[in-house]
């Protein structure tokens, strides 16, 4: 049985279907610009802007993020992702920052996708709170965006 109109607008909330319209205007949006140098200097400014128009606690922990990604792991390029700060590589999402107020949760979360070489035996974390930025949990980040790429 197919999912009728309503079924379907039940099973997201009212957050996760804006996320997936700005995923596709950001897939669209990619797929106009120029260059390949075009496109990366225009995906970090796309970045940032999002940052800035956040909270406040939530952009100064996305800024701090920024930093500490393109500090540690220079190799992954920035770009919005379901309209998150994202950092990529080869164009595959290694990791997000997802912040609180998007789907009005009590936390922001760094996460990672499976590209990201965080394995760890049989089972380990792809997403972490982030409350505070204090220099131990700055660290912590640096060490996982580094592992990450491994």
């Amino acid at each position: 049985m197919g999912r009728t109109k309503s079924s379907t607008s039940q099973a997201f909330t009212a957050e996760e279907r804006a996320a997936m319209k700005e995923h596709a205007e950001e897939r669209k949006k990619e797929a106009r610009r120029a260059s390949r140098a075009d496109k990366a200097a225009a995906a970090e400014r796309d970045v940032l802007d999002k940052i800035a128009t956040m909270s406040d606690h939530d952009r100064a922990l996305a800024e701090r993020v920024h930093a500490i990604v393109r500090e540690n792991a220079p190799t992954l390029a920035p770009k919005l992702w379901y309209g998150m700060p994202a950092y990529a590589l080869d164009g595959k999402v290694v990791c997000f920052f997802q912040n609180a107020e998007k789907f009005k949760v009590r936390y922001a979360t760094l996460g990672f996708n499976d590209t990201a070489k965080l394995d760890d035996g049989d089972m380990w974390a792809t997403s972490f709170a982030l409350v505070n930025m204090t220099p131990e949990v700055e660290e912590r980040i640096a060490e996982l965006v580094r592992r990450a790429v491994g």
